[in-house]
């Protein structure tokens, strides 16, 4: 997918995702960080990503070394970067820890590994960002041609109900599961092939001080703070010339009553 299509998505569909927000009740009627019910603990833990390191480490992303390329700790999820082949960048993966063994697996096309309960404490220790203030990931946004299709194998695989369904307008509609704190955003385009499989699209970081993470990376690299949908919320977009990958944002958190 190229970045001036993702650019244009973004702009569209990424502001417009928390479950708490609109008119429409939730699925199961719960707010959007109530606790999980159920016998599995699902978290997402790591994200994997095609893309230039040090386009992340100039923005003070702390890197490390590892057996294919590198990584990094932000929001409580570990980034796994991988040089890109040729010119094709994005993430290209995710991993979850839950309280059962599983097989790796793919679902709807999204490359899915599992690690065993035992690194759920390392991997929620690891929360606070020195350098830009990161505090959370506040949600991992999912492209796909067919709403239905993919939450439901998101639902099948890995046990995460689907909590609200959203119709944007204009053929798009947005479903929200929950892994954990992160929200994990569906979004249904009607300019994808419906044969086309669902791909991990961009994600949303909480920080504490906006202003300062947009004044430290500059202009060149993001843009100017804008009120969010989600009321009393701000956002500011990575602009695609910063070389991350995927679509990125910043966000102030929500407030302790929107939990």
């Amino acid at each position: 997918m190229i970045w001036a299509r993702r650019a244009v998505a973004w702009e569209t569909y990424v502001e417009e995702d928390q479950e708490a927000q609109g008119s429409a009740p939730s699925v199961e009627g719960q707010p959007r960080q109530a606790s999980q019910h159920g016998p599995r603990l699902i978290l997402l833990t790591a994200l994997r990503l095609s893309a230039s390191a040090s386009s992340w480490e100039r923005l003070g992303f702390p890197l490390t070394p590892s057996p294919k390329g590198s990584s990094f700790v932000a929001g409580g999820l570990t980034f796994e970067l991988e040089a890109p082949l040729g010119e094709r960048t994005g993430l290209t993966g995710w991993r979850f820890t839950s309280d059962v063994d599983g097989p790796d697996r793919v679902i709807d096309g999204i490359p899915t590994s599992f690690a065993a309960a035992s690194a759920i404490g390392s991997a929620i220790a690891s929360t606070v960002d020195p350098v830009l203030g990161i505090t959370g990931v506040d949600h991992v946004v999912i492209m796909t041609p067919s709403l239905d299709r993919t939450c439901g194998a998101i639902t099948e695989a890995l046990q995460l109900p689907l909590k609200r369904i959203r119709d944007v307008g204009g053929g798009v509609r947005q479903g929200f599961h929950r892994a954990g704190s992160v929200i994990l955003e569906v979004v249904e385009r009607p300019d994808i092939d419906v044969v086309e499989p669902a791909r991990l699209w961009g994600l949303v970081f909480d920080v504490t001080d906006l202003d300062g993470v947009v004044d430290r990376l500059g202009p060149d690299v993001v843009g100017s703070p804008r009120d969010a949908v989600q009321k009393g919320r701000r956002i500011a977009t990575v602009r695609s010339e910063a070389g991350l990958g995927c679509a990125v944002a910043f966000m102030t958190p929500a407030s302790p009553r929107d939990n």
